[in-house]
């Protein structure tokens, strides 16, 4: 068993036992990758300030995201083809962070069913909603979230259309996969893989197939994508969503301060500060840095969560002193997945959370919700001005 540091370690393992198409589905961007790399870069440019002679004794990573008691302030970002990356993927990711005491949040574009989730868990989970063309699919999937007894809406706004993923689109990507030459010589390397993946039915769209009429082929995201959501989305429709949802309802791809400010209008209890992890408007700046000035915007109004980048308990850690309640790992969990099933998946979390605890006390913190600008050396203008 090889000794697991750091995420790094969990992503080259990803690699090795992972099919191509599906772990390049989780480890790119967008078009030229500029916002996919500048997403991780960026938390490089913000500095630690060391201090000593502190009590460092008896703390806390423990806090509070919409209300949910969490151990930590990291929730499992919402990931589609998750059961791709391992068999099951999505109840193994959701029992996982479930025993380590944060929240998994399930895509509408996962292998595995809200309802299959739901028989393998024992707590609520929150569920992200994308928006499609077929309202009677949509009121049907927001009942199907209340009969699963999923704790939150996470509603995500930022693809309306999907972005141009080069790497997708050259490796064929479908769930199930596509039978070509290059797809069954790779895949026969993936010995353990596809051995699990004969053991299982879930490989395909479990949210969709079966549910959505009037949809040719499921299994391409692109062009399903291109096919049945709903490029019309506006705020008008989302304060609809509002109504039909009586819990928490956090709205995921916010980038800038005037859709902060309507997502806070149309009701939401939170938002999330994101770019989709570089995935969709590639040339867009990094949720870090645009973090600052949704803050300021929005003050106390709704709840200001960060996704996209983190791959590390520092960046965590950066984020929480910036400013945000709350964050999201996506492709450090996936990482832990792809290597490792369900017990990957565990190790990602301790890794994030001995790096946030180390951290915290170098930093002279006891208690994560302590944390502030004052943790931090940040350049000028990092958030400044553009244009």
């Amino acid at each position: 068993m090889p000794v697991i540091t750091e995420i790094e370690d969990l992503r080259r393992l990803h690699q090795k036992r992972t099919p191509k198409m599906f772990y390049d589905y989780a480890e790119s961007g967008s078009w030229t990758e500029q916002t996919f790399r500048e997403n991780s870069s960026d938390f490089d440019l913000i500095r630690l300030r060391q201090r000593v002679a502190v009590d460092m004794s008896n703390r806390s990573t423990a806090s509070t995201m919409i209300g949910h008691d969490v151990a930590m302030p990291v929730a499992l970002a919402p990931v589609g083809l998750t059961g791709m990356q391992r068999a099951d993927g999505e109840i193994k990711a959701a029992r996982a962070a479930e025993k380590f005491g944060v929240p998994f949040t399930l895509s509408t574009m996962s292998i595995c069913s809200i309802e299959d989730v739901a028989a393998h868990t024992s707590k609520p989970f929150w569920f992200q909603v994308y928006t499609l063309k077929d309202d009677d699919f949509m009121t049907r999937l927001f009942q199907r979230a209340k009969d699963a007894k999923c704790s939150a809406i996470v509603i995500t706004v930022d693809l309306q259309l999907l972005g141009q993923r080069h790497k997708d689109l050259k490796n064929g990507l479908s769930a199930p996969p596509k039978f070509t030459v290059k797809s069954v010589a790779d895949m026969m390397t993936k010995v353990q893989w596809g051995l699990e993946m004969l053991g299982t039915k879930r490989r395909f769209f479990g949210n969709i197939v079966g549910h959505v009429a009037g949809i040719d082929d499921p299994s391409s995201l692109s062009a399903w994508t291109a096919q049945a959501f709903d490029q019309s989305l506006d705020w008008e429709r989302i304060k609809q969503f509002r109504k039909m949802w009586d819990g928490p309802v956090i709205i995921k791809g916010i980038l800038d301060a005037e859709d902060a400010k309507m997502a806070a209008k149309v009701g939401a209890d939170a938002i999330v500060v994101s770019n989709h992890g570089g995935r969709q408007l590639d040339g867009a700046l990094s949720s870090i840095r645009m973090l600052e000035p949704i803050l300021d915007a929005v003050g106390d109004k709704i709840e200001v969560h960060l996704d996209s980048g983190i791959r590390s308990g520092q960046d965590v850690l950066k984020a929480l002193a910036m400013g945000a309640k709350g964050t999201y790992i996506g492709r450090a969990f996936v990482n832990g997945l792809g290597a490792m099933g369900e017990a990957g998946v565990t190790r990602a979390l301790e890794v994030i959370h001995k790096e946030l605890d180390s951290t915290m006390a170098l930093c002279g913190e006891r208690d994560v919700k302590a944390l502030g600008r004052h943790n931090l050396l940040v350049p000028k203008n990092f958030s400044g001005e553009w244009g």
